[in-house]
C-alpha cells in the first residue's frame, strides 16, 4: 500500500497497516494479530473500542456531532467540565477549558500564566516532552528530531536537570543547577512558571524525585511562580491512580490533560485554580473544535469507568506482573542488554544498556522488529531511544498481559 501522499517527515515506528482492535489486541490488514503495548502512545488506557466509550460515541453522534462552544454552549461540554473538575484531586476550586490535544492545552497554559503573572520566562526540564507545536517545541528538553531545522523558537525558556532515581540525577544536583540558573542566567522575578511531568513519558518513564517536587512547590510559592504539571501521558490512571502528582505530595497550579481523557477520541484540557483560569479577557480562550460534543461524550464515558477502585485494581495487577517478570529476567541473566526498570505503578519502562551503562539503542531497534514479528507492538523512549515504554491498556486481560510479556522475554533472549 503506497504512502507517497503522506509526508515523509512523519516517522513510523511500525511499518504495518492496522485494521481493527479490541482491548489490548489489534489486527493488521493482512489479518495478523498483535498484542498492543503501545496503546496509541498512552491514549488507550481503557483499550481499543471500550464498549462504554463506543456506545457513548454512537449515541451522541445521533444527537449533535459538533458545535463550537464559544458560539453556543452545549451540554456535553458543560457536563464534562463538572465531572472533570470533580475528578481532579486538589483542595482548591477548579475550572478549566477543553482543547483538541495535550499540546494545545500546553499552549493555552502558557497564555494563562503570562496573563496571570505578567511574566514570560518558563523553566522546563531536560528530557521533557510537551508537544510538537511551535511553543511546546521550545519546552521540550530534547533537540533531535523535534527542534531541528525549525529556526528560532518562542521564548524565553530555560531547562534544568530532571531529578529522578531512574536517571541518577539527585534532588541536590537539580537544586544546585536551579540556584546557578537564577544566579547566572535569569532573574527569578522574570519567571512565570515551571512546567514538569510527574513521570516523564518521552524521556523514558522517569519518576520525579519526591523531595525535589516538594522543594519546587515551596520555591514557587515563595517567589510567586506558577507550577504546571503535565499529566498528558501520566494521567487518567496510567500509574494506577488518577494522576501521578498525587504521589508527590504536592498540588500544581495548572494541570495539562490529554491522551487517555476520552478513550481514543482527540481531546485535551487545561485545568487549575479558578482565579488563574479566569484571568484572561473574554475571548482569550476557546477554539472551533475544542470540546467537540462526541469527544465530550467519550470522555464522560471514560470517567464513568475510571473509578478509584478500578484504577487501583488495574494498576496493581499490571505493576505486579511487570515487576515480577522483570525481576525474574534479571535473576536469570536473560539478556546482557537488560538494564533498569523505570517508572512507577503501571507506567513502566525497561532500559536496554551495555555492560558499561551506555544506551543500547541498536538493540532496542532490533527488539522492536523482533517483537513485531512475534506479534507484539512496543514503543521506544528515552534520549537515546533505548527505553521500552510499556503502555498496555489498564484493562488488558491478565492472560493477554502474560502472553505479551512471554513474547517480550523471548525477544530479549535473541538480542545480539
Amino acid at each position: 500500500m503506497s504512502r507517497e501522499t503522506i509526508s515523509q517527515s512523519i516517522s513510523i515506528v511500525h511499518p504495518i497497516n492496522l485494521s481493527h482492535g479490541k482491548n489490548a489486541e489489534v489486527w493488521d490488514t493482512a489479518g495478523k494479530r498483535y498484542i498492543d503495548f503501545v496503546g496509541g502512545i498512552g491514549v488507550l488506557n481503557l483499550g481499543h473500542c471500550h464498549p462504554a466509550v463506543v456506545d457513548a460515541i454512537r449515541e451522541q453522534a445521533t444527537r449533535l456531532t459538533h458545535y463550537a462552544f464559544n458560539a453556543a454552549p452545549h451540554m456535553p461540554y458543560i457536563d464534562l467540565m463538572e465531572r472533570l473538575t470533580a475528578f481532579i484531586p486538589v483542595s482548591y476550586p477548579v475550572s478549566g477549558m477543553l482543547t483538541n490535544s495535550g499540546a494545545e492545552a500546553a499552549e493555552n497554559a502558557l497564555k494563562i500564566v503570562r496573563g496571570a503573572t505578567g511574566r514570560t520566562a518558563v523553566i522546563a526540564f531536560d528530557g521533557a516532552f510537551h508537544g510538537r507545536t511551535l511553543a511546546t517545541l521550545n519546552l521540550n528538553g530534547k533537540v533531535a528530531p523535534y527542534k531541528q531545522k525549525v529556526g528560532v523558537l518562542p521564548g524565553p525558556v530555560y531547562h534544568l536537570p530532571y531529578p529522578s532515581a531512574d536517571n541518577g540525577v539527585t534532588c541536590a544536583e537539580a537544586l544546585k543547577a536551579m540556584d546557578r540558573l537564577f544566579s547566572v542566567e535569569i532573574d527569578v522575578n522574570d519567571v512565570a512558571c515551571f512546567i514538569i511531568e510527574p513521570v516523564q513519558g518521552e524521556g523514558g518513564f522517569l519518576a520525579l524525585d519526591t523531595e525535589f517536587a516538594q522543594a519546587l512547590r515551596r520555591f514557587c510559592d515563595e517567589n510567586n511562580i506558577l507550577l504546571i504539571a503535565d499529566e498528558i501521558q501520566s494521567g487518567f490512571g496510567r500509574t494506577g491512580q488518577r494522576f501521578a502528582f498525587s504521589r508527590l505530595g504536592i498540588e500544581p497550579d495548572l494541570i495539562l490533560l490529554g491522551k487517555s481523557i476520552a478513550g481514543g477520541v482527540p481531546l485535551g484540557a487545561v485545568v487549575g485554580r479558578k482565579a488563574l483560569m479566569d484571568n484572561l479577557p473574554k475571548g482569550g480562550l476557546g477554539g472551533t473544535y475544542s470540546g467537540n460534543p462526541i469527544a465530550c461524550a467519550a470522555a464522560l464515558a471514560t470517567l464513568d469507568v475510571m473509578t478509584d477502585e478500578h484504577l487501583q485494581v488495574w494498576g496493581s495487577r499490571q505493576e505486579e506482573a511487570i515487576v515480577r517478570r522483570y525481576q525474574a529476567w534479571r535473576a536469570q541473566h536473560l539478556s546482557p542488554y537488560l538494564g533498569r526498570l523505570t517508572g512507577v505503578g503501571a507506567m513502566r519502562g525497561i532500559e536496554l544498556a551495555h555492560a558499561d551503562g551506555t544506551p543500547a539503542a541498536k538493540q532496542l531497534t532490533q527488539l522492536l522488529s523482533l517483537a513485531r514479528a512475534a506479534g507484539l507492538l512496543l514503543m521506544p523512549s528515552g534520549k537515546s531511544r533505548h527505553i521500552i515504554r510499556l503502555l498496555a491498556p489498564l484493562t488488558i486481560e491478565p492472560a493477554v498481559l502474560e502472553e505479551g510479556l512471554d513474547k517480550l522475554e523471548a525477544c530479549l533472549k535473541q538480542l545480539d
